[in-house]
């Protein structure tokens, strides 16, 4: 009765936020059960969902200044929410960005610099709200801006109340410039790496051609070996070897003691920056990569536990059972997303 009563009254808002929503939800048989305060968790919370979605700024917290406490009315989850001192269990959200504006016109894109297509603003925001109820600490993103939009509209749409803020470390006057000065504003941020280590490969000089046109000059046989073969680099570019040299690199070094040490990571990169990460936390060969392909704007989780990486695959949407299902922690951070909500 109090649930009823309680969709009820919010039905105009459900009404008038519906567009947001999705009704086709793939639930798989896992067994798992939530539990809320004030109303049983079915479709009452899937639909609270989509009217958060709108309305959540993202954010996350420095590991060097965690909460303890938080008053309710804030609206933000602390480190303690989502970190157990018994086991060490983070999750890794892996992004291609979005379609930009030369994947549109068939452009070798490379290094080139150039931003995201309308299209791709919508891969990014559907992407995530495809995370919104996953726990996300900090960001890792590449040098260039089509992976920097892709995180930062990604995250307009998570639910645990926090802003990411790009971390300007380049030189002291730009550390200095960009101080945060309020504790309580520092504890709802996202800290925001961004390397050029996680860089889309070099495609030296066939970038900024039409990649029909290569193919329609050199074949499209030695266009695909440019393009997946591991150890052979187009004219003056980057292999997928060599990419996998500086990037590979960069996230043993920076991003794994990261997640070792319990905090949730989001990588927003690129199609073979990305290749090369998934190719070492697989294990795959360099056959095996050269068939793996990244979509834009598609989200591919993993669970960091026990020394181990296990990929559940991508968030097929905000209610998606399985993903909660799959670890408890990842459960119970839902479910104090769920009672925010409230």
């Amino acid at each position: 009765m109090v649930a009823a009563a309680f969709l009820k009254s919010m039905e105009p808002i459900l009404l008038l936020h519906n567009g947001g929503c999705t009704n086709n939800h793939s639930y798989r048989s896992f067994s798992v059960r939530f539990v809320s305060q004030s109303f049983p968790v079915n479709n009452i919370t899937d639909r609270l969902f989509c009217i958060n979605n709108h309305y959540s700024l993202p954010a996350l917290i420095h590991p060097a200044s965690v909460a303890k406490q938080v008053p309710s009315s804030s609206h933000v989850l602390t480190q303690d929410d989502t970190h157990h001192s018994t086991s060490v269990e983070s999750t890794l959200i892996l992004f291609r960005h979005g379609e930009s504006l030369w994947n549109e016109m068939n452009l070798f894109s490379g290094c080139v610099d150039v931003p995201l297509t309308e299209k791709g603003i919508d891969q990014a925001i559907e992407a995530g709200k495809r995370i919104s109820n996953i726990p996300v600490d900090m960001i890792f993103t590449s040098a260039l801006v089509r992976a920097q939009m892709t995180a930062m509209l990604a995250m307009t749409q998570h639910r645990c109340g926090k802003v990411p803020v790009i971390k300007h470390t380049e030189s002291e006057e730009a550390k200095a410039w960009t101080q945060i000065y309020s504790e309580d504003t520092e504890k709802q941020s996202i800290p925001v790496t961004i390397t050029p280590q996680l860089n889309e490969r070099m495609y030296g000089d066939l970038q900024g051609l039409n990649k029909q046109e290569i193919a329609n000059i050199y074949g499209r046989e030695k266009v695909r070996e440019w393009r997946r073969s591991y150890d052979i680099a187009p004219p003056n570019g980057e292999s997928l070897e060599m990419c996998s040299k500086r990037a590979v690199t960069y996230f043993r070094e920076h991003i794994e003691p990261q997640l070792q040490s319990g905090n949730n990571v989001m990588i927003s990169a690129h199609a073979n920056s990305l290749r090369t990460i998934i190719m070492y936390l697989e294990q795959l060969t360099s056959q095996e990569i050269s068939n793996v392909n990244l979509s834009t704007g598609i989200p591919l989780l993993y669970i960091f536990k026990n020394g181990k990486f296990t990929r559940r695959g991508s968030p097929v949407g905000p209610t998606e059972a399985g993903v909660y299902a799959y670890s408890e922690k990842l459960a119970m951070y839902r479910e104090k997303l769920d009672d925010m909500s409230l």
